[in-house]
């Protein structure tokens, strides 16, 4: 069980810096958390936290492109996702230290509680809402902490150039 950060997975520490720097602390707990509730064959990578709006853009794309086989991978557009500001985070389980899994049902673990909601239930113990338990559509690898801001207001303090020298939105105390 993973306690200090030279034992914890560097992909996701690296990941975790990137997130709005007011989550950052807090998302490393939630990662210790996590790495303390699994153990055995599997562990959380954190896949996705900041994105660039021409990151955005390019994942808006997929599926929109006429490309055979291709899937639909986002409905946010660049500006309306909480990635582009830092303030989500999406989660893959690696099994065995190599294999990318997105099954919620199995323990690898054996511990009587499914990995995956594992995961979620110490997300959600932070107060990080989770994709999975919205109703208009279900986005399970994802979580987010709006600040209760919703994206169309965070474009707007974007483009009003209310950013630090970092390019994060400055947020009132």
């Amino acid at each position: 069980m993973p306690t200090s950060a030279k034992a914890l997975d560097p992909v996701t520490i690296k990941r975790i810096n990137t997130a709005h720097p007011s989550l950052r602390a807090e998302l490393l707990e939630i990662y210790i958390d996590i790495c303390q509730a699994l153990s055995g064959r599997s562990m959380c990578r954190f896949s996705f936290v900041l994105r660039s709006f021409a990151e955005q853009t390019a994942l808006y794309a997929q599926g929109r492109r006429g490309k055979k086989g291709e899937a639909i991978v986002t409905k946010a557009k660049a500006g309306y996702s909480y990635h582009n500001y830092g303030l989500a985070v999406d989660i893959v389980l690696i099994i065995d230290g190599k294999e990318a899994s997105w099954n919620m049902i199995t323990d690898f673990d054996k511990d009587g509680i499914a990995d995956w909601m594992e995961v979620v239930a110490v997300f959600k113990k932070y107060g990080w809402e989770w994709g999975g338990s919205w109703t208009s559509f279900k986005d399970y690898p994802h979580f987010q902490k709006t600040k209760g801001y919703k994206v169309s207001q965070l474009l707007a303090m974007y483009n009003a150039g209310q950013v630090d020298s970092e390019g994060y939105l400055k947020f009132a105390a």
